[in-house]
């Protein structure tokens, strides 16, 4: 793969209007001492603040850059996947990081010496995770289950941070899946892929994570449930732990009633076995619900994302 030249530097973003001066400044850089011939893809995700119209201003007329504006926040899988799919066929391969720059750009040199040695995607593996005690351990707990039940096999610690040969973004792009986990698209497809080590940096800029509880349970459920067979295995186990603890209680009461000729009598006891197995149903319905609105979604075959206007090669162009 020696004719690694034309990359893209592709960024999805929303409501980064803090960091956004530091990015430019340190693409903008970055570029300029590059051997390589680097171009940037920013992907708008719908923004409520002054993203768009800093982006709009202080990208015109760079040659360089590029933008796609979605027309609401569609998430970040679908701004990723609306990258993927606006790349062009002259680029080699995709340098995927995120805009609050805990991502370093500067490893992109480390990133491709590890493609040329024939490795068709190289994912960032985190050396040690800033956030807080207890979120470290949900992180830590969770990519560990995905990749002991997931049926394709995962790279434990790695997020989006990554190049990929142009090849396999394009078959990523095509992927008509609602529900996206890209890490798992990722996986899925294949080539010969490794994992490299680094230091992610702490936010820049101020301000959060966009992503909120609801956004990272949503994105964990997608990962579990698109890529493994666990959560239809679990209700399988469930209900023969329920059997067993029933066919358990039903032994204990013919054997008072033979041996002592009493029986269990009493509202707790039944109470307890009607909330039991209430629970267990709805538990099930709620899993089996998971798949049936995946499948609602999927159906209605609506576009993933819609494109309200763009910026190539730094000139605004029409819809």
């Amino acid at each position: 793969m020696d004719e690694l030249q034309n990359i893209t530097i592709l960024i999805p973003l929303y409501n980064e209007y803090e960091v956004l001066p530091l990015l430019v400044e340190r693409l903008d850089k970055f570029i300029e001492d590059s051997p390589l011939n680097l171009k940037i893809l920013l992907v708008d995700d719908g923004s409520t603040d002054q993203s768009a119209a800093y982006i709009s201003n202080s990208i015109t007329n760079k040659a360089h850059y590029s933008v796609i504006f979605l027309s609401r926040n569609f998430g970040h899988s679908m701004a990723i996947t609306a990258g993927f799919r606006n790349i062009s066929s002259e680029c080699d391969a995709v340098f995927l990081m995120d805009a609050d720059l805990q991502d370093p750009p500067e490893l992109l040199p480390l990133f491709v010496e590890k493609m040329k040695e024939g490795f068709d995607v190289i994912y960032g593996i985190r050396k040690k995770r800033k956030e807080g005690i207890l979120k470290r351990t949900c992180y830590k707990i969770y990519y560990r289950l995905l990749k002991r039940f997931s049926n394709i096999q995962m790279p434990l610690d790695a997020g989006d941070f990554s190049l990929i040969h142009y090849r396999v973004v394009k078959h990523i792009g095509l992927f008509p899946e609602q529900s996206r986990y890209m890490r798992g698209l990722r996986s899925w497809v294949g080539f010969k892929q490794t994992g490299l080590l680094y230091d992610r940096d702490s936010r820049k800029g101020g301000g959060q994570s966009k992503y909120s509880i609801t956004s990272l349970f949503r994105l964990a459920f997608n990962g579990i449930f698109n890529f493994s067979e666990l959560p239809v295995r679990f209700i399988g186990l469930l209900g023969f732990v329920s059997v067993f603890t029933a066919l358990i209680y039903l032994g204990i009461t013919v054997y008072k009633k033979l041996v002592f000729g009493t029986v269990p009598e009493g509202f707790t006891a039944l109470i307890f076995a009607i909330v039991l197995f209430s629970g267990v149903q709805l538990l099930s319905l709620g899993i089996i619900g998971e798949y049936i609105l995946r499948i609602f979604f999927q159906v209605k075959e609506r576009p993933l994302y819609i494109i309200k206007s763009r910026i190539v090669n730094g000139k605004k162009v029409d819809e």
